[in-house]
């Protein structure tokens, strides 16, 4: 069988035992992809920036709204 990766968002606990058991029969391999240095660094800098200015940032609705959209723009 061919190795075939996907990435995905599991929303259900039932969802996360079920891919556990693949994972424990050797079914599936978890792949876990570090976080690079840069990308971890902008975001100290970005939480650093939001705590010494928390109105600069948006609300927790306006910042899934727009993830929404993205997707949605897809």
């Amino acid at each position: 069988m061919n190795n075939v990766v996907y990435q995905i968002a599991i929303k259900k606990e039932y969802a996360a035992a079920v891919i556990e058991d693949l994972k424990l029969m050797d079914a599936i391999e978890i792949l876990e992809h570090p976080i690079p240095e840069w990308q971890q660094r902008e975001t100290m800098k970005r939480m650093a920036a939001y705590e010494a200015n928390p109105n600069s940032g948006i609300s927790k609705e306006a910042f899934f709204n727009d993830l929404k959209k993205e997707d949605e723009a897809l």
